[in-house]
């Protein structure tokens, strides 16, 4: 049997890494959820370290939700908008014994939208509640009806979507944000994450661990060949 010459070997690593990385970036996909963000006042957002039912915010605080197809933190969209806390509540009067939380509702646009559904209008709201109350409490207390899955994952915010919750979209993203900082967020329910996010990558792109082993496999395919070479 005729031996493959250095060439031929050499061709035949580097197919063999082009299929994987082909794999990787087939791999690519989106989740749709609702991101859950904390406001500095009317500038910027920050995607929340906690879900909405840990954060329990101070009074004057500014929370926001977006929903999008975002792959994980680091691509998920923001609110489209980030006005001040004084803009959303300057109509709801303070109340002894209780605290105001503002909220940025955005169910994003036509392209993240569920197919057969409109996103609603991006709105704004003040929600009064009591100073231990969660950014979870606050939300139920103006954006009913909302539903969680057994997970307890928030999926629809006032009824928004009518279905599914946080599933895989595939084909890449849709509107996407800048972010100044990101970190998937612990505790219940997972606001703010994609559901495959927990401990694993949903980059879309081959992981370091495949990259590594194709280096290694394309150093192997050269040696291979300067060892053919020398053997002529």
């Amino acid at each position: 049997m005729r031996r493959p010459s250095g060439t031929a070997a050499l061709l035949l690593v580097v197919a063999v890494a082009l299929t994987v990385l082909g794999a990787g970036s087939a791999q690519a996909a989106g989740y749709r959820y609702w991101s859950f963000w904390e406001g500095d006042g009317g500038k910027s957002w920050t995607y929340a370290t906690q879900g909405p039912s840990l954060v329990r915010p101070d009074d004057g605080a500014v929370q926001g939700f977006r929903f999008a197809v975002s792959q994980d933190s680091q691509d998920a969209a923001q609110p489209r908008r980030a006005p001040a806390f004084a803009a959303i509540c300057a109509d709801t009067p303070v109340k002894d014994g209780l605290k105001r939380i503002a909220l940025v509702i955005d169910a994003g646009t036509a392209a993240d939208a569920p197919d057969g559904e409109r996103p609603p209008a991006l709105r704004t709201a003040c929600a009064q509640v009591a100073p231990e109350a969660s950014t979870a409490e606050a939300l139920a207390a103006v954006a009913k009806p909302l539903r969680y899955d057994s997970a307890a994952m928030l999926c629809a915010i006032s009824g928004y979507p009518a279905s599914g919750c946080g599933e895989q979209v595939s084909g890449g993203t849709g509107s996407r944000g800048s972010i100044t900082a990101s970190a998937d967020p612990a505790g219940s329910p997972f606001a703010g994450t994609p559901p495959s996010a927990q401990g694993s990558d949903t980059s879309g792109g081959p992981s370091a661990g495949v990259l590594t082993g194709i280096g290694a496999v394309f150093l192997l395919g050269v040696a291979a060949v300067v060892r053919s070479r020398r053997r002529r």
